[in-house]
């Protein structure tokens, strides 16, 4: 799951570089395949868009995991404006908080919790915020809530971060192992961000180019 001292952020120029293609799949609805949680849900919908690539891989990911256990599906797909909102949002907010930072280094921190528009995961729809749940739809602990930052969790939302409960790191590396296994990469900063097809993944893969582009909607 990586460490802090050899994680790749998606700030780091080598994201940007990987070439990218689109095998053009369609985006098809997680709600048909999978759990999937309301908390980011939106008029549109299109929270709970996936391309199908990577719905088949968490179907495959899901039948992986322990009797009683579930993927909780938060947010798939989302669009340029929405995540470049987030992104300026969350700089905006670290500025505040230290006035002193050079704009070089707000980058970087910013990209600890939400990418740069230019490189963004989610927007190419092969990107999911995920978790664990059981049964009922009750959620496990996994050591910090969904979209925790880094600055207030003390960077507990780490996927490899040591300043977590023994049970809340069992259950990261269940969910790690299991998506791992379809395939699916995750980005270090964030234990509930897993991604198929983008420039991170593709990085990360050694792929020659991205798998899925960004769509415009």
């Amino acid at each position: 799951m990586g460490d802090k001292r050899s994680m790749i952020l998606l700030s780091d120029p080598a994201i940007a570089a990987v070439p990218q293609a689109d095998n053009g799949e369609e985006l098809v609805d997680a709600r048909d395949l999978l759990r999937v949680d309301s908390r980011a849900a939106e008029p549109t919908g299109r929270y709970a868009l996936v391309r199908r690539g990577l719905a088949e891989r968490l179907v495959t990911a899901q039948a992986a995991l322990p009797d009683g256990l579930s993927l909780l599906v938060v947010e798939g797909y989302r669009p340029y404006d929405a995540q470049l909102a987030i992104f300026n949002g969350y700089r905006d907010e670290l500025r505040r908080r230290y006035p002193d930072w050079s704009d070089a280094h707000l980058h970087i921190e910013t990209s600890k919790f939400v990418s740069p528009v230019e490189v963004a995961p989610h927007s190419t729809g092969g990107a999911v915020d995920l978790t664990l749940c059981d049964a009922t739809g009750r959620e496990l602990d996994m050591g910090t809530a969904i979209d925790a930052t880094p600055d207030d969790s003390n960077n507990a939302c780490f996927t490899a971060a040591p300043n977590i409960s023994p049970e809340a790191a069992r259950n990261r590396t269940i969910l790690a192992t299991a998506l791992h296994q379809a395939g699916l990469i995750n980005y270090p900063t964030e234990w509930w961000h897993w991604s198929y097809g983008d420039r991170y993944w593709a990085l990360i893969t050694n792929a020659p180019t991205t798998t899925y582009a960004p769509i415009r909607t």
